[in-house]
């Protein structure tokens, strides 16, 4: 049987039922919480700062990635590139993620840039065409656990001058524990995607509506190699546009919450500016500093901090590390787990709502969420004990 929520999104209540009454009061505690500690105009002009900020800095840098990705990938499958990955890579893939060959071209964009990257692939119908449907979904833990790669890597590496060592070792073995808690995220997910399709779970996801597809051809448009160039590039730029502006709600609501919750007051102190917040994750963390210390190994209790501060914001993440590092604060060993959490994390808080919300899984944000923070847990204990036995 069908879940009820695919039928029928909507459903009825009393108008008067319990959480009319406790939502209020549990609202306007936590406002309350944020205004106790801030003040009120402070609090107010620090939501509105930040979700201004992220808007301008952040949306609008991610939606300049999807457009220029969408059409790269637009080209990629237009001229068969898509389905040569999912042929060669399809041996690798299936049997340790659970997906076919095409999701590893999804692996290198968000590698190459951020998670949203990836929905431009699958805004593709010759792309969605390789999953079933209860595959799809699990592309937003994939493509998240490898959002921007690259620039962790580069950056952590970087650090090496500051440290007085080389971290190569450091962020390689990062990489690994990023790649181990991939696997876990989108495994785990799988779990529970097909158990929500159920029946209709190895179905294709999305095949050419009229069904005349023969099986192992694939669709072109029209033209010569030239138009077909030309409207690959314009049609996914297009499609890059669409996913940027549908990501806005999520990071703007979410991230704001987050980076209040992590972040502290300005030198200055509270001043209605930008990022600003009180600090309560990290203080929540620091209490349990003796259950970390064994899974992540952290040199000193103020580096839960920057695995926090992926949550929300990898950027915001590599940041504080550097910090640390000026600080003589961090070992080559935190590297590797800071490199491992910051890149499969890479501030999912702030963009898993929004990517699911893009591919129409809005009952499934829950589970996705569960599933990579168990993941990048994963990712960081991994990291952890391979750096020691390196």
């Amino acid at each position: 049987m069908e879940s009820p929520e695919k039928n029928n999104p909507d459903s009825y209540v009393k108008e008067l039922c319990p959480e009319t009454f406790i939502f209020p009061v549990v609202f306007l505690g936590i406002f309350a919480l944020f205004v106790s500690r801030m003040g009120l105009a402070n609090a107010l002009n620090t939501i509105m700062n930040t979700a201004y900020s992220l808007l301008i800095d952040t949306v609008l840098y991610i939606t300049a990635v999807c457009v220029i990705m969408g059409a790269v990938s637009s080209l990629l499958s237009e001229f068969g590139f898509v389905s040569l990955a999912n042929y060669a890579l399809q041996p690798l893939m299936k049997p340790v993620f659970g997906l076919p060959g095409a999701a590893a071209l999804g692996v290198v964009t968000t590698f190459l840039s951020d998670n949203p990257a990836i929905l431009t692939l699958t805004e593709d119908k010759r792309f969605r065409h390789f999953f079933r449907k209860y595959q799809f979904p699990a592309l937003t833990n994939l493509g998240t656990a490898f959002g921007m790669g690259l620039i962790v890597c580069t950056y952590m590496y970087s650090l090496s001058p500051s440290m007085g060592t080389s971290l190569g070792t450091a962020v390689l073995v990062g990489l690994g524990g990023a790649v181990a808690g991939s696997i876990v995220s989108t495994r785990l997910m799988l779990v529970f995607t097909r158990k929500y399709f159920g029946r209709e779970a190895e179905d294709t996801y999305d095949r050419e509506e009229d069904g005349t597809v023969p099986a192992g051809m694939r669709v072109i448009r029209s033209g010569g190699i030239g138009s077909r160039m030309m409207a690959s590039v314009l049609d996914g730029g297009k499609s890059g546009v669409k996913m940027g502006i549908s990501i806005i709600p999520g990071v703007l609501i979410i991230c704001t919450i987050v980076m209040m919750l992590i972040n502290g007051p300005s030198p200055e102190g509270y001043t209605g500016a930008a990022y600003e917040g009180i600090r309560l994750l990290p203080e929540l963390a620091s209490r349990i500093d003796f259950i970390l210390k064994p899974m992540f190994g952290f040199s000193c209790p103020e580096a839960i901090g920057v695995p926090v501060t992926a949550l929300g914001a990898a950027g915001a993440a590599l940041s504080m590390t550097a910090n640390l590092v000026k600080k003589g604060l961090l070992q080559p060993g935190d590297i590797a787990v800071f490199t491992a959490m910051c890149m499969c994390w890479s501030g999912y808080l702030s963009t898993h709502a929004s990517m699911m919300d893009s591919l129409d899984c809005k009952p499934l944000i829950g589970k996705a969420i569960l599933s990579h923070t168990v993941g990048g847990i994963f990712a960081g204990i991994a990291a952890h004990w391979l750096f020691m036995l390196f």
